[in-house]
């Protein structure tokens, strides 16, 4: 028994159930209520062929942040989801060697100016010839530029934040060694997202940069409209498939979530109904299907894809019936409905 075919069996069960129920005579309905709602007539229509492509949110800006010089890392002043501005404060690096090469950098810079200022002083006399100043000028500019270095170098000691943003990935910890080029935090722009898919080449020819496509995103209800950034020119050589780039923002989104980019394909046949139609009862997704004489049956339906607050209905219902679009969450099997 397939999943439609046991969901149908559950609809029906729970149909006899409510019929059953109160101790009616057979044959015999049960008195509903009057309920005022909306009535609509199910119309065929043209719905959109879409092709679902496995995607994943990613950041437009991140940052693997690693220190410049190696070290200890003394502390870690961030925690993962914590939002930091740009040159906040992220670690710290124990400078103990850093200190001492500059220390040793300056005390080095202060002998070489005290020779400088002496012989420039002898060169004035004419007591040294012009080429011994030269000498000792290049000594003094060599001492200068490497207590720069040095100095810069302590200042590296505290690493800050080169963007605004959250903090995604803590990749070391206090008293662990770091080393120029390896990351120790990750920080991320969640305000830039964008939606990376790899698509066919029966794809790539419906789309084109600045369309809008509809992306389904795990953990949140309805479809984010996408925008098509960036479509790759060639295709990737092992799956034959090309990167597509799709720019999107909504409230909530964060990188690595996975989703799904609804790639319109064409149009075929197909029944639209409002979502506000559909409700749930006893764990079964229905709608409510309006007879002659205005009694309002519960019925299960397949549901398709929703399409601009509308969704499609792939089983369970047919062109031409009444159903209620509005206030069927009022609404129970045997009721009658007043439009």
């Amino acid at each position: 028994m397939n999943k439609w075919q046991g969901g149908l069996l559950a609809a029906l069960l729970f149909g006899s159930l409510v019929g059953c129920g109160g101790g009616e005579q057979p044959g015999q309905a049960a008195p509903g209520k009057t309920v005022k709602a909306e009535i609509g007539v199910v119309r065929a229509s043209r719905v959109a062929e879409q092709y679902p492509a496995p995607a994943t949110l990613v950041a437009l800006e991140s940052v693997p942040v690693a220190s410049r010089i190696m070290g200890y890392i003394r502390a870690i002043d961030v925690v993962e989801g914590q939002a930091v501005k740009a040159g906040q404060r992220l670690f710290t690096i124990d400078a103990t060697d850093a200190r001492s090469q500059a220390d040793q950098a300056n005390a080095a810079l202060a002998d070489a100016k005290a020779n400088f200022d002496r012989f420039a002083n002898l060169y004035k006399d004419e007591a040294v010839s012009r080429q011994q100043y030269e000498k000792m000028k290049l000594a003094y500019d060599q001492a200068r530029a490497a207590a720069d270095s040095a100095n810069n170098q302590l200042r590296y000691a505290v690493v800050v934040s080169p963007i605004a943003g959250v903090v995604t990935q803590k990749l070391g910890n206090a008293g662990s060694l770091a080393s120029p080029g390896q990351p120790v935090v990750v920080v991320e722009n969640p305000a830039r997202l964008q939606v990376q898919t790899q698509v066919g080449e029966e794809v790539l020819r419906q789309i084109k940069p600045g369309d809008v496509v509809p992306v389904e995103v795990d953990g949140m209800s309805g479809v984010v409209e996408a925008r098509v950034a960036r479509i790759s020119p060639a295709a990737d050589p092992v799956s034959r498939t090309f990167l597509v780039k799709l720019d999107i923002a909504a409230p909530g989104l964060k990188s690595g979530l996975f989703a799904r980019a609804l790639f319109k394909m064409g149009e075929r046949d197909g029944l639209l109904v409002p979502k506000n139609a559909l409700v749930e009862r006893a764990g079964i997704v229905g709608l409510f299907v309006v007879d002659a004489q205005g009694m309002a049956h519960f019925r299960m339906v397949r549901t398709g894809a929703e399409h601009n607050g509308q969704v499609e209905i792939q089983a369970g219902l047919s062109a031409g019936e009444r159903i209620v679009v509005n206030g069927a969450d009022k609404l129970e099997s045997g009721d009658r409905v007043q439009g």
